[in-house]
């Protein structure tokens, strides 16, 4: 049995469609039949009526950057390796809140509310086997 790995997501047989399609390049959120309201994370349930009348839902990518927080020191692999990183919350056009990285931007450049498309990459180094979600600065 190796050691833990803090860098690649726990897939389950409820979220293996999110990561599925995350490896396909799409970004999924869940969206409430009951009152209409999407959420992330994904969830079994809605968050804001309690209703079981959840669906997958492709996401449009977009975003606006909350809030975020330069990482210069991570003493769990491998992210001591990719420090400095930007650890940011970002609000989807969608409506939830969604914690991830921002890529691809300098750290002067960052501003609240800018506008961010979702990226994908590999969880681990050389993993293969995850792809998550990030952002970056829109085009």
């Amino acid at each position: 049995m190796g050691a833990a790995r803090f860098d690649e997501p726990e897939v389950d047989a409820f979220t293996r469609a999110y990561w599925e399609a995350a490896g396909r390049g799409e970004l999924l959120v869940r969206r409430c039949g009951e009152c209409g309201r999407a959420h992330h994370y994904p969830r079994e349930f809605c968050p804001y009526c309690w209703s079981e009348d959840v669906a997958w839902e492709r996401a449009s990518g977009r975003a606006a950057l909350y809030t975020w927080s330069v990482v210069h020191r991570n003493d769990l692999p491998p992210f001591g390796s990719r420090t400095p990183y930007v650890a940011a919350v970002v609000d989807l056009a969608e409506g939830p809140r969604m914690m991830t990285e921002v890529v691809e931007c300098e750290e002067g450049a960052l501003r609240v509310g800018m506008g961010l498309e979702v990226a994908f990459r590999e969880a681990g180094e050389g993993a293969g086997e995850v792809v998550v979600p990030v952002f970056r600065p829109r085009a």
